[in-house]
């Protein structure tokens, strides 16, 4: 099984297990994350799934939630009061200890806050994404305000890190995040903490978010090559 199999596999093995009618849902953003609204949309569309309603953490997942005509709402509507009964969403590097690295996206802020306003947080990821030490591989990001872009690299370096821009793909110039600000990817050349450096991050003024999720114990969902999921916590 390929790489996109498996993320086909696990995004739709989740759903199956965790989400129920009635569930003010989180929805994550990525690659392994769509196949997941995907099957939400199915099972609605099939009058599997009934009242759900969804808080998406993007526009790539508002937009296919629309697609499958999942009702949308913010943490902030009346109907959500700022508590979620599930998020699932996927995740750049995931820990044996269940600490996550994300934001290769780019919505690591709102999928920050969605994630820790769930009485429960589930990982779907493909096996390659399973790693010994969050940051050594792939980057933490950070997404910060436009003037603090140089403090905040200043910052990092203090804490043995490297911070680059992350640069745009098919635009000019650096990518911006839908609450218009700047991406620093940090990497670090040995072994840190999860838990302290995302406190670290976020006592640098001028961070909105930071890609370190440790403060939330996920349900880990990993599809394997072999064709089996594998769940963990």
């Amino acid at each position: 099984m390929d790489q996109k199999a498996m993320k086909e596999l696990v995004g739709r093995t989740a759903v199956d297990r965790l989400v129920r009618s009635g569930m003010k849902l989180g929805l994550g953003t990525g690659s392994t994350a769509m196949p997941a609204v995907r099957r939400v949309g199915e099972l609605m569309r099939d009058g599997v799934l009934t009242g759900i309603k969804a808080v998406p953490t993007s526009f790539q997942t508002a937009i296919e939630c629309e697609k499958w005509g999942i009702p949308l709402f913010t943490l902030n509507s009346a109907e959500i009061g700022g508590e979620l009964d599930l998020t699932i969403d996927g995740a750049d590097e995931v820990d044996p200890r269940g600490a996550c690295t994300k934001g290769g996206g780019g919505a690591l802020l709102v999928e920050k806050i969605v994630a820790y306003a769930s009485a429960v947080y589930a990982i779907v990821v493909d096996e390659l994404k399973v790693v010994d030490d969050l940051g050594l591989a792939f980057p933490i990001p950070l997404e910060v305000v436009p003037e603090a872009r140089v403090t905040a690299a200043l910052a990092v370096e203090r804490l043995g890190g490297e911070a680059v821009v992350r640069e745009a793909i098919r635009k000019a110039g650096p990518v911006i995040t839908e609450h218009a600000n700047l991406l620093l990817d940090v990497r670090f050349k040995s072994r840190i903490d999860p838990a302290e450096f995302e406190t670290e991050f976020s006592r640098i003024p001028g961070v909105v978010g930071n890609g370190l999720f440790t403060r939330k114990k996920p349900i880990v969902f990993i599809g394997r090559s072999s064709g089996q999921v594998e769940i963990r916590g």
